[in-house]
């Protein structure tokens, strides 16, 4: 979906408005020539009612002034030991990036304003260590916030936190954001960095449920890239504090920031709290979802190609399985009454759904069907995918001759060759 289709940006609307997102940019993000393009992303989303809170990084602005000064800083995460040297370094970074960031909202005829919202307290001396001016999210502000987004102002949040006495103290932006979105009950959690998403040993995951998230962390915490690593924590931290959907997406990419809020494929990584999914019969309004999720298997020669004409024929023959209220995957179940057989057909899953056994659910969703009805067989054709229906449904190699004659004309009609898979189902 091209982010300026509003037919694809109305439907999340309802859903979205007068609802916050938390957006939390890497420092290195903010001085990329993309960067004026996610504000204009922030401002589309400020114009549809989302409320708006920007956390910011600073590390490699800190790393680049310790470089010029010949004095590296102790710590760039923002979770190890600051000393003096390392704050002074962080309030010069951090205090550049406010003012470029505000500069950038007033470019774009946004109200923003910098707070002292966080509430820290030091971090303190950990395995005897020292973290000194370290500190750690005591608590937000929230009747603060929630006055200045009332009135359409997007607070800007640096890495730092004050506590009671007017101390400052340097904290992990990704913690900063965790604890803004737990605190304001945010839907989102968006962290905009220099990846394309989460990786691990190579791999990049493009969504996953926070289960399968956590065992990654229990198992492979040392494998992650320690940027990366306190995003994988935090972005767990923020599901199981009942924040819907964290994502992490490249903030190089245009648009990027609405693709990943307004389509299913997205652009990065989404983490998810739960998942609304179901199969459900398809419906008229569905014929343009099935054609679109279908189409690059009929250009690739997997499928046949079906006609919308053809699709509202067969209408009643065809299920969608749904992921929080959007289709995602296709199947149909044709019947051939008379000689109590049934055809597995259409079967497809959206590229960016792929390897989450959603086509297995289907082909056991139909065979369930044929059941019901009482069929005495199932039967499928493909010429790509007959290895996956044999390992993952069941289905054994047949011939022509097991087909209905009204379906064995069409298959010799059509010249596809296709291999003909069936399973007893009585």
């Amino acid at each position: 979906m091209k982010p300026t289709d509003l037919r694809g940006i109305l439907r999340y609307i309802p859903s979205f408005r007068e609802k916050t997102f938390i957006i939390a940019i890497d420092g290195a993000i903010v001085t990329d020539e993309n960067f004026a393009n996610i504000l204009l992303d922030i401002a589309v989303l400020r114009s549809l009612n989302i409320r708006v809170v920007l956390v910011h990084g600073a590390s490699a602005q800190i790393k680049a002034l310790g470089e010029e000064s010949k004095m590296p800083p102790s710590d760039l995460v923002g979770s190890g030991v600051t000393d003096a040297q390392t704050l002074r370094l962080a309030l010069t970074a951090a205090n550049r990036l406010t003012h470029e960031i505000l500069e950038g909202f007033s470019a774009n005829d946004l109200r923003a304003v910098s707070t002292n919202a966080v509430i820290t307290h030091p971090l303190g001396i950990i395995q005897g260590v020292d973290h000194q001016f370290t500190g750690k999210v005591e608590r937000i502000d929230v009747e603060f916030l929630e006055t200045l987004l009332s009135q359409g102002i997007i607070p800007v949040v640096p890495p730092l936190g004050f506590d009671g006495e007017g101390k400052t103290y340097r904290v992990n932006s990704d913690a900063v954001a965790f604890a803004l979105a737990s605190a304001l009950n945010a839907i989102k959690l968006i962290f905009i960095t220099a990846h394309e998403g989460l990786f691990l040993q190579g791999k990049l995951f493009r969504q996953m449920p926070v289960a399968q998230l956590d065992q990654l962390l229990a198992r492979h915490k040392n494998d992650f890239a320690a940027d990366m690593l306190s995003k994988a924590q935090f972005a767990s931290a923020a599901c199981h504090a009942n924040v819907q959907r964290v994502h992490i997406i490249n903030g190089s990419v245009d648009e990027g920031l609405l693709a990943e809020v307004f389509s299913n494929e997205g652009v990065g990584t989404l983490i998810y709290a739960d998942q609304y999914q179901q199969i459900r019969k398809a419906m008229k309004k569905d014929i343009r979802a099935i054609m679109k999720i279908t189409k690059p298997s009929v250009a690739n020669e997997e499928l046949v190609k079906r006609t919308r004409a053809t699709l509202e024929k067969q209408l009643g023959d065809y299920y969608i399985f749904e992921i929080d209220k959007n289709p995602v995957a296709c199947i149909a179940l044709h019947i051939y009454p008379e000689q109590n057989q049934g055809e597995l057909a259409c079967l497809y899953v959206n590229s960016s759904h792929e390897n989450q056994g959603i086509g297995r659910k289907l082909i056991q969703f139909v065979e369930a069907k044929a059941r019901e009805l009482g069929l005495a067989e199932l039967m499928t054709l493909s010429t790509q995918a007959f290895t996956y229906f044999q390992t993952k449904g069941g289905f054994t190699e047949g011939t022509p001759n097991d087909l209905p004659p009204g379906r064995r004309e069409k298959y010799d009609q059509s010249g596809r060759n296709s291999k003909v898979l069936v399973k007893k189902l009585k």
